[in-house]
Parts: C-alpha cells; sequence; structure tokens
C-alpha cells in the first residue's frame, strides 16, 4: 500500500475541526501525514487535535481576510516546515430565496468559499512547487445542481470546480495536481441547519440517494487520502462526487 502512504507529508486542512473537514484530517492522519487543521473555534481546534493524535496542531483561522488566510499557511509552515498537501474546505452557506439576499450575504458567501480558497493556493503555492505537491478543492453537489434556497453557494462552488481546473493546467508542470471533491448530503452541523430550514429535506435526499442514507464525515477519509498521496499522481482537475448515487440519479 505504499502509493497510499502519506508517512513524512504534512497537510493543511482549512474548516479542518469539524464535519466534512475533520473526517478528512482523520484519513489523512491516518495514512502517516502530519496535520495542521485550520477553524475559527479554539474549543473545536482542541478537540479536532485531540482526535488527530501526536502529529497534529491546530491555528485559529479568519478565512474572510487575505491576510488571515496566508497566516494559517505561514503556520503550517512554520509549524512543520515544509507544505505538501492542502485541503480548501473551509465554507459557509445562508439560505433563502435568491430575492431575499442582501449583497453583503452574497459577498460574505463568496468571499469565504472561492476567493479565500484562491487566496489559500496561492499562498501555498510556493511550498508546493519546492518538490511537487497536492491540492484538494471541496466543492459541492451544488456544483452541479442548483437549489432554490442556496444561489450565493452553488454559484461559489461552480467557481471552486472552474478554479480547480485553472489550477491543475497551470501547476502541472509543478508536479502540483489540484482536483475538487463534491460531496453529496453529509452529514455534518452545517447540513443539520438545512434540514431544519429546509421542509421534508431529509425524506427528498433519502428518496434520491441510491445508497439510501446520507453520508458521514468518515465517509470523506478515504477520497482525501487517494487523492493526497501518490496513487493519484496522474490525476489532476478533475471534479469528482462522493454522494452515495445522488449525482448519478436523472
Amino acid at each position: 500500500m505504499a502509493a497510499f502512504d502519506l508517512t513524512g507529508k504534512v497537510a493543511l486542512v482549512t474548516g479542518g475541526n469539524g464535519g466534512i473537514g475533520l473526517g478528512m484530517a482523520k484519513g489523512l492522519a491516518e495514512a502517516g501525514a502530519t496535520v495542521m487543521v485550520a477553524g475559527r473555534d479554539a474549543d473545536k481546534n482542541r478537540q479536532a487535535v485531540k482526535a488527530l493524535g501526536a502529529n497534529a496542531d491546530a491555528v485559529a483561522a479568519d478565512m474572510a481576510e487575505e491576510a488571515g488566510v496566508k497566516a494559517v499557511v505561514a503556520a503550517a509552515v512554520q509549524k512543520f516546515g515544509r507544505l505538501d498537501i492542502l485541503v480548501n474546505n473551509a465554507g459557509i452557506n445562508i439560505r433563502k430565496p435568491p430575492q431575499d439576499y442582501v449583497m453583503e450575504e452574497w459577498h460574505r458567501v463568496m468571499n469565504i468559499n472561492l476567493t479565500s480558497l484562491f487566496v489559500c493556493c496561492q499562498a501555498a503555492y510556493p511550498h508546493l512547487k519546492t518538490r511537487g505537491g497536492k491540492i484538494i478543492n471541496i466543492g459541492s453537489m451544488m456544483s452541479i445542481f442548483g437549489a432554490s434556497f442556496a444561489a450565493p453557494y452553488g454559484a461559489s462552488k461552480g467557481g471552486v470546480v472552474q478554479l480547480t481546473k485553472s489550477l491543475a493546467s497551470a501547476w502541472a508542470g509543478d508536479n502540483i495536481q489540484v482536483n475538487a471533491v463534491l460531496p453529496g448530503w453529509i452529514d455534518t452541523e452545517l447540513t443539520k441547519g438545512a434540514r431544519e430550514q429546509v421542509s421534508g429535506l431529509n425524506e427528498k435526499v433519502l428518496a434520491r440517494t441510491p445508497a439510501a442514507r446520507w453520508g458521514t464525515p468518515e465517509d470523506m477519509a478515504g477520497i482525501a487520502v487517494f487523492l493526497a498521496s501518490p496513487a493519484s499522481d496522474f490525476i489532476t482537475g478533475t471534479a469528482i462526487p462522493v454522494d452515495g448515487g445522488y449525482s448519478a440519479q436523472g
């Protein structure tokens, strides 16, 4: 299983103190990587580090500001001396009908979900370039489908896929593979809010998903290890759904 061995690699996972981010961080740690998680909540950061084991640390993150994003990358490199894997998972959603958003809400979602992701990739690039590396951007099934209650979120996640393709093309010569993961309905704090706000969502998800269940954060671990490891060295610019078959349904 040497192709999946991440021993000696350093990974930064934004939004890595819970949900999908923590599920991916656990997978990377179990494969041997040293992991830095970035999150806003200091208590959740501490709990995440405890769950990840001795080769882990956390940094407080303000992903809404360019300086804060760059500081997260700098903290990972300063702490562990290198950076090999970047998982851009930090994101937010504000659920409303399209006509009800104010511009501040639109800009906040786009800024955290897409602009800060781009800034993080830029900041990581010089470190990844030195020996090659991996970038995993977290999109969404709403990169493919529309949702009446998530216009800015869907727009930002569609942008993540197109940005992933551009970065993959630009940085292939530097031996940096850039891919996107499109989670389906994963049972997290974020989607708990969706179930509370969108009537009948749980039943609709179960009816459309061939796996007949919601995903769990642990379901994201395997794809993280694969895309972070040498096993995926000839894969770049892709967007891979992890959704129990949801997107396979017409």
